[in-house]
């Protein structure tokens, strides 16, 4: 008998905004195409969405830990905007190769493949794991949600929200 809510899990570069190599200003930022309406989708079939993203730009220097979670604010808000809403963001700062020492870490428990944002998103808001499912980009996110023991999906582009409607479908 399974317990808790269903969820999805999503990557941020990638899956639901454009990878534009370690976005972390506004004018950095492209929403997927279908991106808003996908978690809308998601939402209205009775899903959290969680968002579970490695950040390694702040380990190497590249930006802050505030100026990321400042532009992960920035990515909801804009997902709101188009109906879906973010339940939670989950996001990694830490890299082996960085060069802040704070978040240099030879294999952080939460640097996907490792599934420590996954694990955690299901303790914090009681997500049943047997009824969710994680949506990447990379074959990292993958290993993540085997890890985690759910289901992952390769999102390798084009329009989130037919991904979604055509995963929703089977």
């Amino acid at each position: 008998m399974s317990s808790g809510v269903p969820a999805v899990f999503l990557d941020r570069d990638g899956v639901l905004i454009e990878d534009t190599g370690y976005p972390h200003l506004e004018a950095h930022l492209r929403i997927m195409p279908g991106a808003g309406a996908a978690v809308r989708r998601l939402n209205n079939a009775g899903y959290l969405c969680v968002i579970v993203t490695n950040q390694s730009g702040v380990a190497r220097g590249m930006f802050t830990e505030e100026q990321m979670h400042a532009f992960n604010g920035l990515v909801v808000r804009r997902l709101a905007e188009a109906g879906g809403e973010i339940a939670a963001v989950y996001a990694c700062p830490f890299h082996a190769e960085g060069v802040v020492e704070a978040y240099i870490h030879p294999d952080h428990p939460d640097r996907k493949p490792n599934p420590g944002m996954i694990l955690r998103a299901m303790a914090d808001l009681g997500i049943d794991p047997a009824n969710s499912f994680m949506i990447g980009d990379q074959p990292s996110d993958m290993e993540a949600a085997r890890r985690a023991d759910v289901v992952g999906y390769r999102f390798e582009g084009g329009d989130l929200e037919t991904f979604v409607t055509d995963l929703l479908g089977r």
